[in-house]
């Protein structure tokens, strides 16, 4: 059996920057047994499989190198229509067009359109779901390796859920997110009773609104730090906008930096977070299973 496969950066202007995904063309007969070796076979933070859907234009599932299934609409998403779009296989994108994509019980659209001989591609997420904010932010700290004193107030450290729930964390400054060392249990004790599966920690400054930089861990799918995670910069843009921290309802996020990927994610509120970026194929080939 062989599938076209291959590799794209995402959120990514050049090659070898931005957070690289797998994809896998034409995988229908594929067992969930057998995607999850192909994901641990390519080792990226994420590999997406492209199926044929009764609900949408594309069926998404997609898995973590060690084999967790993750959904929402991320680079995971984006990385795959980019692909199909880059390799012209969605036909003229001259102007915008609109496809749909089943993501878990989802079904989503997204937007593509060529521009200066590019792809660029605008998804729009679920809306904002906020759970209960830490009471005691101790332990937080230590599961980062921060001082209590590094993490803020206000807004206050909770989960964010626009497709899967993240603990957004704000800190002093970019230092105090470069600084972080997070003890693996640790986080995961602090994630399992907050309720999230990965923690985003940022920096917003009041004065520069139109930015944050942020870091990304999720020891709870064996994901110690992504270089860009939509799923996460969808909820803080829409928990900063919803706390007035926003001006016109638009954030550019800058993540990876610290892992020598540094990828840009922007976001509008339009009022449900989209996100959009574009990306750059890398690798294309054939995987024989």
């Amino acid at each position: 059996m062989e599938r076209a496969a291959g590799l794209i950066d995402v959120f990514a202007d050049t090659p070898l920057s931005g957070n690289p995904l797998a994809v896998v063309e034409d995988a229908d007969d594929l067992s969930v047994d057998q995607m999850k070796r192909i994901a641990g076979e390519f080792n990226q933070a994420e590999t997406t499989f492209l199926m044929q859907s009764t609900r949408a234009d594309r069926k998404l599932r997609s898995f973590t190198a060690s084999g967790a299934e993750v959904v929402g609409a991320g680079h995971n998403a984006l990385g795959a229509w980019l692909w199909l779009a880059e390799l012209g296989k969605l036909g003229p994108l001259e102007t915008p067009r609109t496809f749909h994509q089943e993501i878990g019980d989802d079904v989503l659209p997204i937007v593509l359109e060529k521009r200066d001989g590019r792809i660029f591609g605008k998804m729009r997420q679920a809306p904002l779901k906020l759970l209960p904010p830490l009471g005691d932010v101790a332990p937080l700290a230590v599961a980062l390796g921060l001082q209590t004193g590094d993490i803020m107030a206000e807004p206050q450290p909770r989960p964010g859920d626009t497709g899967v729930a993240h603990l957004l964390v704000r800190v002093r400054d970019a230092g105090a997110v470069d600084r972080a060392k997070p003890v693996s249990d640790a986080l995961l004790d602090v994630l399992r009773q907050a309720g999230a599966e990965g923690c985003y920690v940022y920096a917003h400054d009041s004065l520069a609104p139109e930015t944050a930089y942020a870091r990304f861990f999720n020891p709870t799918v064996g994901l110690w730090e992504d270089a860009a995670t939509g799923t996460a910069a969808g909820p803080l843009a829409a928990y900063l906008g919803q706390q007035g921290l926003l001006r016109n309802g638009a954030i550019a996020v800058e993540q990876g930096t610290k892992m020598g990927r540094r990828s840009v994610l922007n976001l509008r509120l339009t009022p449900d977070p989209e996100l959009s970026g574009s990306g750059v194929i890398v690798l294309r080939g054939t995987i024989r299973i």
